[in-house]
């Protein structure tokens, strides 16, 4: 998948907000406030439930891995995402 397409497909499934379970949380690391090293993303089936994580990681920026979003935009498809939020920003590692 194009990463332009994948970006854009992560993008309306944020801007639709949260609708409910089961949700995934998207994350952003990185040393500075310019480059996201990392990605985290979390899912929970419902209310209460633990979390299950995975990271992905990159010596360039993960919001420009084509690999890395294309794999996220996989994973939201299959777990079925009712919610997807995504963190604000890149926090430190």
């Amino acid at each position: 998948m194009h990463i332009d397409k994948a970006k854009k497909r992560i993008a309306k499934q944020v801007k639709k907000g949260f609708k409910g379970y089961p949700q995934i949380t998207l994350e952003y690391f990185g040393a500075n406030k310019e480059l996201a090293t990392e990605v985290a993303i979390r899912f929970t089936s419902e209310l209460g439930a633990p979390e299950q994580e995975q990271r992905f990681a990159s010596q360039a920026d993960v919001r420009e891995d084509e690999v890395i979003q294309s794999a996220l935009v996989k994973i939201i498809e299959r777990a079925e995402a009712s919610s997807v939020i995504e963190v604000e920003g890149i926090s430190p590692l």
